[in-house]
């Protein structure tokens, strides 16, 4: 059986984590805007490979120990909920001192624009705390093959739909200035979204819900 509840709630707060502008959604708009759209586009599947990647890295890995040392899911949920209002209060941070700059990347090619992008995902402490706390709402130790293929390739469709909006929509600087004069508003919503998010999961695991 699938945990659909799960997977959708996890969905929702990786959706969230990726709308919201951070490195990798800057780098896929200073690519599209000083290499331009075709080049742009590289980025794509460099997004959904770099997000697969995490997604059963960390799975899997959790699923391996949570079978082996049941209590550590627990620790887990309350260190993603920890996260989780950690992760708000920053984005609250960023949306109250937004400065709405957005640089231009030098013109590369698109291979160069896969390897960059594959690099900064590869690289990013964000990605990982992303997705420990992806694996808090996810019930890696009950669940199947088929629901790890599901979250995972989920998680990567919704990543590379995401930074595909990104590559058209951001060839213009028009297009791109707006989205950064946005991006006070974005991070708000984003900020109080993921407060409440781990103020529950904390609460669960201390028995108050």
């Amino acid at each position: 059986m699938i945990p659909w509840t799960e997977i959708l709630t996890a969905w929702a707060v990786f959706a969230a984590n990726v709308l919201s502008p951070g490195p990798n959604v800057f780098n896929t708009i200073a690519i599209a805007l000083g290499s331009g759209r075709s080049v742009a586009l590289a980025v794509v599947p460099a997004v959904a490979l770099g997000v697969l990647a995490w997604a059963l890295a960390l799975i899997l890995g959790a699923a391996f120990l949570f079978e082996r040392a049941p209590w550590v899911e627990a620790s887990l949920t309350a260190l993603g909920g920890g996260l989780l209002v950690w992760f708000g209060s920053r984005y609250l941070h960023r949306a109250w001192h937004w400065s709405a700059q957005i640089g231009r990347s030098r013109m590369m090619s698109a291979r160069q624009a896969f390897a960059v992008t594959l690099g900064i995902l590869a690289t990013n402490p964000k990605a990982l705390t992303t997705w420990i706390v992806l694996i808090s709402i996810f019930p890696a130790a009950q669940a199947k093959a088929q629901g790890i293929a599901v979250m995972a390739l989920g998680a990567a469709v919704v990543a590379a739909t995401v930074h595909l909006g990104y590559a058209l929509a951001f060839s213009t600087r028009r297009a791109a200035e707006a989205y950064a004069r946005a991006g006070r508003w974005i991070n708000a919503g984003v900020g109080v979204f993921f407060t409440a998010l781990g103020l529950s999961l904390l609460a669960g695991v201390a028995g108050l819900v």
